[in-house]
This record gives C-alpha cells, structure tokens and sequence, in this order.
C-alpha cells in the first residue's frame, strides 16, 4: 500500500506539470505596428508637431533678442563705456542665456508630458484589443515582439497582429 501512494505521488509529480504546459498558448502581437495604424496616432502626431512648432518659435525669438543684446554688448565693449555698464550688459546676457537654457529643459518636459497624455489612450485602447482577442482565443500569454524581440518562433507560432488590428477596424 506504501508503495502504491509514492507511486501514485510520483505519478502526480511528473504529470502535472505535463498538463499544465499542455494548457499553456502563446502567442505574439506587435504593438508598435498597430500603434503607428491608429487613425489616434496620427492626431496625437499632428498636436505634438503643432505644439513643437510653437516652442521652436518661441526658442527662435528668443535667440534673437539674445543675439542682439551680445551685439549691443560687443559694440559697448569697444568703446569708453564704463565698467559698471559693461558689467550690466553682461549680467543682462547671462541671465538671457540661463532663460533661454531653461526655456529649452521646460520646453523638452512639456512635449514629453504631453507625448504621454496623447499617447497614453491609444495605448490603452489597443490593450484592451490585444485582451479581448487573447481572451476569445483562449491565449495565457502574449508577448510584444516590439518591445521584446523573440529569440525564436517556430512554425506553429501564432503571431496576433493582424487579429488585433481587424477587432480595432484597422484592415
């Protein structure tokens, strides 16, 4: 009887986790591709290039006003001007400087604040695609090979892309 239940134990042992692959399906999906499909995309595009197209404007103007008080300055250093004069103009350029530097920082944390509140329901629309189609399809995984290349997939690979991209109407 002993003998029966390490048998038996055994038995359990090795098939179990047996089964328990056998139910396992994988599958990959390319999330980049489908990002870029989006109608969405396009928009969010369109409004971080409109919203870039007025920092750099910004940036743009600035430059000159900078430019111009270094040219004002350049000018006043060759002549009899006082130093305490001089010594303005400098401070003057320098703070420029520093606002145009600063400008520059808030200007590349707000385009990518912004990036993110665009792009941030595009993504959560596709994941829900990508949820509902390994749902219907019975899948415990599915890995994006845009994020995460695949090593190897053989000949009965199931690649959900296309399945992804016609539940969203794309195809």
């Amino acid at each position: 009887m002993r003998m029966n239940i390490k048998r038996l134990v055994m038995l359990m042992v090795l098939v179990v986790p047996v089964a328990m692959i056998a139910q396992v399906r994988i599958a990959t999906v390319d999330v980049q591709s489908i990002f870029e499909a989006m109608p969405e995309t396009k928009a969010a595009t369109d409004v971080l290039n409109a919203l870039s197209e007025q920092l750099h404007n910004e940036y743009a103007m600035m430059q000159q006003e900078f430019n111009g008080k270094y040219a004002a300055y350049q000018a006043l250093a060759a002549s009899d001007t006082p130093a305490t004069i001089r010594d303005r103009r400098v401070r003057e350029i320098q703070d420029g400087n520093r606002e145009i530097e600063d400008f520059l920082a808030a200007s590349q944390e707000s385009l990518a604040k912004k990036k993110k509140e665009l792009e941030a329901p595009i993504y959560a629309k596709i994941n829900e695609a990508i949820k509902q189609v390994g749902d219907s399809g019975g899948y415990t995984y599915i890995f994006d090979i845009s994020a995460m290349p695949v090593v190897y997939a053989g000949a009965g690979a199931v690649d959900l892309t296309t399945a992804v991209k016609k539940w969203l109407g794309l195809e």
